[in-house]
């Protein structure tokens, strides 16, 4: 564990990685027990917060004690098969989903303006 440990101070991580991951294409029905248990086998933990807005819905953000934790858990789980339905796990970029918001609302805006809705 100690050899794991100093192993892991010397890697250096491409600067998206973070802590907390995106998951999308989630099966509705699936409980937080079970996103406990599917993510768990990689790692500590902190939280889970699952989409429950119809816009929201098939959706969770799982955060990781450890950075290496939720590398391994992307690695792995990205296109895992849940009741027929393949995840996709990304890592949380607040600055990104923020722009794509604000450019979908100009888009719908463009759209309205141009079939006068």
């Amino acid at each position: 564990m100690a050899m794991q440990g100093a192993r892991r101070t010397n890697v250096r991580l491409p600067p998206e990685v973070n802590r907390i991951l995106y998951v999308r294409n989630l099966p509705y029905k699936i409980t937080t027990e079970e996103m406990y248990d599917i993510f768990g086998k990689y790692g500590a933990i902190r939280q889970i917060r699952m989409g429950t807005a119809s816009d929201t819905k098939g959706t969770a953000y799982v955060v990781y004690e450890d950075i290496f934790d939720a590398k391994n858990a992307c690695e792995h789980l990205s296109g895992f098969n849940v009741c027929n339905r393949y995840l996709v796990v990304l890592y949380y970029q607040p600055t990104k989903m923020k722009m794509d918001k604000e450019k979908k609302k100009k888009d719908i805006e463009q759209t309205k303006k141009k079939y006068g809705v």
